[in-house]
C-alpha cells in the first residue's frame, strides 16, 4: 500500500529538476570564482550529450592552484548534497575532470585547455546554421 512516504519519493518534475541544476551550476561557479579560476564558461549539452546536461571549463595556472579549486569544488558540491562526485586526473595533471552527475567540470592549465579545445567540440557555434564550412 503506498502512503503519503510515496508521494515524496516521487521523481522531480522538469522545472525542479532545471532549477536544482541551476543551483548546482552556481555553486560551481561561485566556487572557482573564490578560487580565482580564469575563464569560467559553461556550456549547456541537453539534447547533445548522454553524460551530462552541463558542462564547465575553468583554467588554473599552476598545479597547487588546479588540486586547490577540485578540493573545494568537492567540499561545496557535498554542501548542497552532491556527495558521489568522481575526481580523475588530480596530483600535479594539467587537466582535472570533476564529474558532479549532470554537470562535469574540466579544470586546465593554459596550454592544455587550447590543445583539447572543448569549447569549440562543445561550444554553442556548433548548433548555429551555416557553420559547417569545411576546413
Amino acid at each position: 500500500m503506498a502512503g503519503p512516504r510515496a508521494a515524496k519519493a516521487a521523481k522531480p518534475t522538469a522545472p525542479a529538476a532545471k532549477e536544482r541544476l541551476d543551483t548546482v551550476q552556481a555553486v560551481i561557479v561561485e566556487s572557482l570564482e573564490a578560487d580565482k579560476a580564469e575563464e569560467v564558461v559553461t556550456l549547456d549539452l541537453a539534447g547533445r550529450a548522454a553524460f551530462a546536461d552541463r558542462m564547465v571549463i575553468a583554467t588554473g595556472l599552476a598545479d597547487r592552484q588546479i588540486t586547490a579549486m577540485a578540493t573545494h569544488l568537492e567540499e561545496k558540491l557535498a554542501e548542497v548534497g552532491i556527495k558521489r562526485v568522481q575526481v580523475e586526473g588530480g596530483g600535479g595533471s594539467d587537466w582535472v575532470l570533476i564529474d558532479a552527475g549532470d554537470i562535469v567540470v574540466h579544470l586546465f592549465k593554459p596550454d592544455a585547455r587550447a590543445l583539447y579545445a572543448l569549447e569549440k567540440m562543445w561550444g554553442a557555434e556548433l548548433d548555429e546554421p551555416g557553420d559547417a564550412s569545411p576546413p
